[in-house]
């Protein structure tokens, strides 16, 4: 027994060591230059002006509107309007906000939470990229700290908006050239990503690129139908619809009729000809990229009818007159998205509770205790809580604490010199050019020139005479708000995601069943909103499932052993789900099948989402055949062969 706990104790401190060295790991990704460049000129470009119209507060000001540029991402134009838009009136408003509640300290505890759990439930829900609360809570907070003058609130808000609104400009600049450039990029991905799989086929690295392969296709659906615009739809915009309709075709063609062939794997001209296609989508559809080399003699029925669907697209990509119509892709409202995560048992709900308590009680502390600028308590516990799971909390802590000790001795030495004019501007334009190249590496690495960027905008105005006063307060604020935030996660809801997980599996089985009850139970021109409900509902439940199960790996403690041994079961519902979508999308009328197959049927599905849900052990149930849809019938089963294994597992 004494030597399993030793044994336990040295896998334990085993774990920990390895925590902490990721947290100082450098990311392998390319540097983005373009985004860092504009994303500086935004920060800059406002204190400019202020000091060219001598009055460098309005600029310092101004500057904090260019936070808006920080979310953009690449993301449809028709949508990044909207979605930036948004982000610019809630900074805005937090601007506003921390004005007028400033000389009330208990109202702003309450509010700085309210903004904090609104805006995280808000980007969860609708699955926006990038920093989230933060900068929100940051101009809050920095609002606070200001002269207290509530008169000031619609001044400083207009200031804030005038920044913020120039940030939006730069954030939209590229619509000029590539009007449908980030929907491109998606398309190109689902090419490059098909070639890779036709070459991988037959190796055991397919299984892998498989999966890649259904959420490029995934991600490429949405982001088509998230860049159409009611009013216009362009010809670039419906010949990258018909190149992703084309792709999912040459896909279900593969999964199909491959299990018809001796050979599993696949003459090399396949995969270029893909790659080749990626090649004339990223150079905005040039003609001179459209030979596709695909003068092979193929003995097999299969080779020769894949040959013959790409030599189409060969053709669509040369000549205009040959583009078939597109089906239309269709966004669920922004209803039904907030409606699926607006439930007790959302993780996107749950994690935006625990975001606005923690930080009312960071805020809470920060006030009672009487710190000198007590914001930067707040800010510090709102960038631990940023982290999407509890091992990226922590690392968020171990990073933040260590990046802004030494951002604040450079702030400090910063400050102490009383820099001035134009040399401001160059400072809060490289640091913030600075932060958005770090960012991608390390966040550590970025609260290097996150925090020195934050002090000198916030303190630009004060002679820093105590030098190091300023860099111990600085610091304690960092330490004390990084340990409350990560001791509120850890001990709100810690575990949460796994509880939940045998929940959303059985909820998303379920609407999948549903989903295929009406799919082949009634004649689609007679259902088609039905079938658009469920589809949505399935989408929902497929998106809550990946995003519980993501964040239950990162749970401490984390039972990653049973959690990998569900992966294959994860695998054959996202699979199922793609399969299910393709199936409805097809132009024709799927079989109707009869009363005693849906009843196989329904009762399958149950019985899998019962025994997942109760954790009973599960025993297979016969698989009626679908005529036209055997991909399906196989998915199903390797499901049902999944979910046997685990449950013998358990036992």
């Amino acid at each position: 027994m004494d030597s399993q706990n030793l044994d336990h104790s040295k896998s334990t401190r085993s774990a920990w060591v390895s925590t902490i060295k990721q947290a100082f790991a450098l990311n392998k990704r390319p540097l983005p230059w373009k985004r860092a460049l504009y994303s500086g000129l935004c920060a800059g470009f406002p204190v400019l002006i202020g000091i060219l119209a001598e009055n460098l507060q309005y600029g310092l000001l101004a500057s904090l509107g260019s936070f808006t540029y920080l979310y953009v991402f690449n993301i449809p134009y028709a949508q990044r309007a909207k979605k930036i838009g948004f982000v610019l009136l809630g900074i805005v408003l937090s601007a506003a906000l921390g004005t007028l509640l400033a000389p009330s300290p208990i109202t702003s505890v309450m509010v700085v939470g309210l903004i904090g759990a609104v805006a995280t439930f808000l980007f969860g829900a609708l699955r926006i990229t990038g920093p989230a609360a933060i900068f929100f809570v940051m101009v809050f907070a920095l609002s606070t700290g200001m002269p207290i003058d509530p008169s000031l609130a619609p001044l400083r808000a207009g200031i804030v908006g005038l920044g913020g609104s120039f940030a939006w400009l730069v954030g939209m600049i590229g619509w000029i050239t590539k009007p449908h450039g980030p929907e491109a990029q998606a398309v190109q991905k689902v090419y490059q990503e098909l070639g890779r799989f036709m070459d991988t086929l037959g190796t055991d690295e397919s299984h892998d690129r498989r999966q890649r392969l259904v959420q490029a296709l995934n991600a490429a659906g949405n982001t088509l139908a998230a860049g159409r615009t009611p009013w216009k739809i362009s010809g670039h915009y419906e010949q990258l619809l018909i190149l992703n309709e084309r792709a999912n075709t040459i896909f279900l063609y593969i999964l199909e009729h491959m299990e018809e062939r001796k050979e599993n794997q696949l003459p090399p001209q396949f995969g270029e000809a893909c790659q080749r296609i990626a090649s004339f989508i990223s150079s905005a559809m040039d003609s001179s990229c459209t030979t596709l080399n695909l003068s092979y003699d193929h003995e097999d029925a299969f080779s020769a009818g894949l040959q013959s669907l790409l030599v189409e697209i060969s053709h669509i990509m040369s000549d205009s007159a040959l583009k078939p119509q597109p089906a239309i892709l269709n966004r669920p409202s922004l209803r039904t998205i907030l409606g699926g995560a607006f439930d007790k048992n959302s993780i996107v709900f749950l994690t935006a509770v625990r975001y606005g308590i923690v930080l009312s009680a960071a805020a809470f502390v920060a006030y009672s205790l009487d710190f000198n600028r007590s914001y930067w308590i707040t800010l510090s516990c709102a960038a631990v809580l940023s982290g999407s799971t509890i091992i990226a909390t922590f690392h968020r802590a171990i990073q933040r604490t260590i990046g802004t000790i030494l951002g604040v001795l450079g702030a400090a030495l910063i400050l102490s010199a009383n820099p001035e004019g134009y040399v401001i501007v160059l400072l809060i334009a490289m640091l913030t050019a600075f932060t958005e190249l770090a960012i991608v590496l390390n966040y550590g690495l970025a609260a290097l020139f996150i925090t020195p960027n934050a002090l000198l905008i916030a303190e630009s105005s004060s002679q820093i005479h105590a030098v190091g006063y300023f860099a111990t307060a600085r610091v304690i604020d960092v330490v004390i708000g990084c340990s409350i935030g990560l001791i509120g996660v850890l001990f709100i809801g810690r575990s949460h995601a796994s509880a939940l997980l045998p929940h959303f599996i059985s909820k998303t089985l379920r609407s999948q069943q549903q989903f295929l009850f009406n799919l082949f139970s009634q004649p689609q021109q007679t259902s088609g909103s039905a079938h658009d409900i469920e589809r949505r509902k399935m989408k929902t439940n497929l998106v809550n499932l990946n995003l519980v199960y993501t964040t239950a790996i990162g749970e401490v403690p984390s039972s990653k052993v049973s959690l990998e041994k569900l992966w294959p079961a994860m695998f054959s519902i996202e699979q199922l789900g793609y399969l299910l979508e393709a199936a409805a999308a097809r132009p024709v009328n799927q079989p109707l099948l009869t009363d005693a197959a849906l009843s196989e049927l329904l009762l399958a599905f149950e019985t899998m989402a019962s025994a997942i849900e109760h954790e009973r052990p599960f025993t297979k149930k016969p698989i009626p055949r679908l005529d036209g849809f055997p991909q399906i019938h196989k998915e199903i089963v390797h499901l049902q062969n999944a979910l046997t294994i685990l449950s013998h597992k358990a036992e």
